[in-house]
């Protein structure tokens, strides 16, 4: 299968979607979606830097 015909079945199928199948729920706010993965990104470079206390 080439690059070629891979992209053109993605856009197919990205086309095809339809409103009823968009994935978003109707709940799932993109600002809390940002801040909780701002805030679980934090504290994992808490976690790494706690670790990494030789430098």
């Amino acid at each position: 299968m080439s690059f070629h015909s891979t992209a053109a079945q993605f856009v197919t199928l990205a086309s095809e979607g339809g409103e009823e199948h968009s994935g978003n729920h109707e709940s799932l706010s993109p600002y809390v979606t940002g801040i909780g993965a701002f805030v679980i990104l934090m504290l994992l470079l808490w976690i790494t830097t706690r670790f990494n206390r030789d430098r």
